[in-house]
């Protein structure tokens, strides 16, 4: 297997967290944005949104990291990260919607405009809107271990990355203790790695 990454990218670090817990082997392929390498023909050819991550695995490639998450989690993990019953599913897909939409567009675009790999747009609003996704998370983890089925899933890994860092964003996790407890859970999880 291969997986292209750039170093910034959460999404694509989901991706590898999967695949150490999974213990699958694979090859790193680092883009590197300021070149603009994930917008070169041959890459576009790969994923024709031009970002990361993007997983081959022989014939099969995959952009988008729930779409890569969902295969490897499916095709090497059992019912462990993604059950196949509708209830377990459903949960699941709850908090994946969560991650690619307030964790996205709130916690990494926040994040994006403090660190200077985001130069456009309102930060007040991504931060805004990173709060109502933090605030999502509390209410479910203040009580509860993890996001979904009572267990880690790639519901947990899809919403830890963004969250992790969500205080270089300037969205600490201060008024969040169910959230800064589980962020803890997860990296100990076996096989979790660090960002690149």
């Amino acid at each position: 297997m291969k997986l292209y990454i750039t170093t910034t990218s959460g999404n694509a670090w989901k991706v590898r967290l999967l695949l150490s817990m999974l213990k699958q082997k694979f090859e790193t392929v680092v883009l590197d944005t300021e070149k603009r390498e994930h917008k070169t023909p041959e890459f576009l050819q790969l994923n024709p949104r031009g970002q990361v991550p993007v997983l081959e695995d022989g014939k099969q490639v995959f952009w988008d990291s729930t779409a890569c998450l969902v295969y490897l989690a499916r095709k090497y993990g059992g019912e462990q990260w993604l059950p196949t019953d509708a209830v377990g599913m459903a949960e699941v897909q709850q908090w994946l919607a969560l991650s690619n939409n307030e964790l996205h567009y709130g916690l990494q675009w926040a994040r994006g405009v403090k660190i200077g790999i985001r130069s456009i747009g309102d930060y007040n609003e991504y931060a805004t809107y990173g709060r109502n996704g933090l605030t999502v998370l509390e209410g479910r983890l203040k009580a509860n271990e993890w996001l979904a089925c009572g267990r880690p899933t790639i519901a947990d890994l899809a919403c830890y990355c963004y969250t992790s860092v969500s205080p270089e964003g300037g969205l600490p996790h201060d008024t969040f203790p169910g959230v800064a407890a589980w962020v803890k859970r997860v990296e100990a999880l076996p096989g979790w790695v660090k960002r690149v």
